[in-house]
């Protein structure tokens, strides 16, 4: 077979045509394909990679959003266990001031009850001392007794302070002074004149004198100068221990 120049020069040609026919029709729109298909991938990729860092961010303030939850609660915990500590000392604090209160109170109370029930056993005791101390003294009671109260008036009278002497003399600048002299048995001459000398004594003026018998006295005398009256007798002297006991009432 011989070699034909010709027709080599064509094959090369017919092999060139193919050749710019593949790469024309083929091999660019295969290796434009491939090129948006890698771009697309990488760019899945890229977005992938996005999702994963925006979740893994995601993630990280989640966990983060967590702890200060945590620490939130603890601090709220602390918080309402102080609070509740708080609460719970002044709640304390006021429930021993109201026992306190309580106590003192229920000590008022009881002092107080005492206090009534010795003040009610003091009055008793007086009210029956007085009683039986009435009985005794209506039945010691004498002209002996009176006299010797007599006596004691007398006495007083010699011994009279400068005011009620004062007073006294006050009544010598009436034209007359009368004297009323009660006493519980008859009186004596001798104590008439005893009495009389001391007034006189004490008041230059006038005197008139006058005698009365009362035998609520029990013993003694009672002297009325106007507005003012001398007392030596055991019926003041019980009317006395009466009113002390009425005061304890």
């Amino acid at each position: 077979m011989e070699f034909n120049i010709s027709t080599f020069i064509l094959e090369i040609i017919n092999f060139l045509v193919l050749i710019w026919i593949l790469q024309r029709l083929f091999y660019k729109p295969l290796l434009d394909s491939i090129a948006k298909r890698k771009q697309h991938i990488e760019q899945s990729l890229a977005e992938a990679q996005s999702v994963k860092l925006e979740a893994e961010q995601q993630r990280e303030l989640y966990e983060n959003r967590q702890k200060l939850w945590e620490q939130e609660k603890q601090t709220a915990l602390l918080a309402l266990h102080q609070q509740m500590d708080a609460e719970r000392s002044v709640q304390l604090d006021k429930l021993q001031h109201e026992l306190a209160a309580e106590r003192q109170k229920h000590a008022v109370t009881l002092n107080r009850q005492q206090q009534e029930l010795q003040q009610h056993a003091e009055q008793l005791a007086l009210k029956n001392g007085a009683r039986f101390a009435g009985l005794l003294l209506q039945q010691t009671a004498s002209p002996e007794l009176e006299a010797h109260l007599i006596n004691l008036l007398l006495e007083q009278l010699r011994t009279l302070p400068e005011a009620n002497q004062l007073c006294l003399q006050l009544k010598a600048n009436q034209q007359a002074v009368n004297i009323q002299i009660t006493t519980a048995y008859p009186i004596t001459p001798v104590l008439q004149q005893q009495l009389e000398a001391g007034f006189t004594a004490l008041i230059s003026q006038s005197l008139s004198f006058q005698y009365q018998q009362d035998a609520a006295l029990i013993a003694g005398v009672r002297i009325d100068i106007g507005a003012w009256v001398l007392q030596a007798n055991l019926q003041q002297e019980l009317s006395g221990f009466a009113e002390l006991a009425h005061d304890f009432e």
